[in-house]
């Protein structure tokens, strides 16, 4: 028995999570040598972890558990940027980029500009927001996949004008797939699953302040053929983007681009954290009553 000086919401979650397993376990008829193969997959998956890779973040994440737990975290307005899962593949040494700079090194696939803008719900511009980037190369792989890594590459931190833009140049986001040399891998080999996530390119957006919740969101290319089998279960079809060439020169001598790069144009909209926690709390109120 749990002691009465325990932390109320540790002592809740431990009993239900212990409650869950045990009925898993019955309904299943769950076998020892069942049960140590399950062990040995988490102790794997443990010895996997690394400071720049976590398969237990992957795992939760191909388990579909990673989207339901930011949906029920992350409830918006209907005007508002929805905000999808963080994977795996964050890091937090990305360097300062100014606006109009790359994210990319050169030669690492093909040539993209992002122009985008952040503001509220009302379309009123935010300065002074933080934007975290990050993507794959043209090849489909993180730096951290990259045993010679010394540095953060296809990462960028840039900071929003008094407009509320930012712009940065990237190459074109690919699908790619996700780690599968580990236990993680293993497991969506052995349920005949793919490993495949759409071409995508992630956002992580922070206003100074305690006004707006923090942003963790991804835009999804328009038709990519795994939209709808993404491997993580991220997609949102409010955040397909469509891509095409710059094409007009007016803006390709803006952004100091050429006109065959591939574009991406996309307004960013917060949530405040009273207007976050009103949903919340209208959710639980509904949960309540079911």
């Amino acid at each position: 028995m749990n002691g009465q000086s325990a932390d109320p919401r540790v002592k809740f979650l431990l009993e239900k999570l212990v409650d869950h397993i045990h009925d898993y376990a019955r309904e299943t008829q769950l076998t020892s040598e069942e049960w140590m193969v399950g062990l040995r997959f988490l102790t794997k998956c443990g010895q996997m972890c690394t400071d720049i890779r976590q398969e237990f973040i992957l795992l939760s994440d191909v388990l579909g558990l990673s989207a339901l737990v930011d949906a029920l975290n992350n409830p918006k307005p209907p005007t508002a940027t929805e905000s999808t899962v963080l994977g795996p593949f964050h890091t937090d040494d990305a360097p300062d980029v100014a606006n109009g700079e790359s994210i990319a090194s050169p030669g690492k696939g093909e040539k993209c500009l992002v122009i985008a803008t952040v503001k509220d719900i009302d379309g009123k511009p935010i300065e002074g927001a933080k934007i975290d980037v990050w993507e794959t190369d043209g090849n489909g792989h993180y730096d951290v996949e990259y045993d010679e890594r010394d540095r953060p590459d296809m990462r960028g931190c840039l900071t929003s004008n008094k407009n509320g833009e930012f712009y940065f140049k990237c190459v074109r986001p690919v699908s790619y797939t996700v780690p599968t040399d580990g236990p993680v891998g293993e497991l969506l080999k052995n349920l005949d699953r793919h490993s495949f996530r759409p071409a995508h390119i992630h956002f992580r957006i922070n206003v100074p302040g305690d006004k707006y919740s923090e942003l963790i969101t991804t835009l999804f290319l328009r038709g990519d053929p795994h939209l709808t089998t993404d491997a993580v279960f991220g997609v949102k079809r409010s955040l397909i983007v469509d891509l095409g060439r710059i094409e007009d020169g007016s803006i390709a001598k803006k952004y100091d681009a050429d006109e065959q790069d591939w574009l991406i144009k996309w307004d960013f909209v917060m949530t405040t954290i009273d207007e976050a926690n009103a949903l919340k709390k209208n959710l639980e109120r509904k949960n309540d009553t079911l």
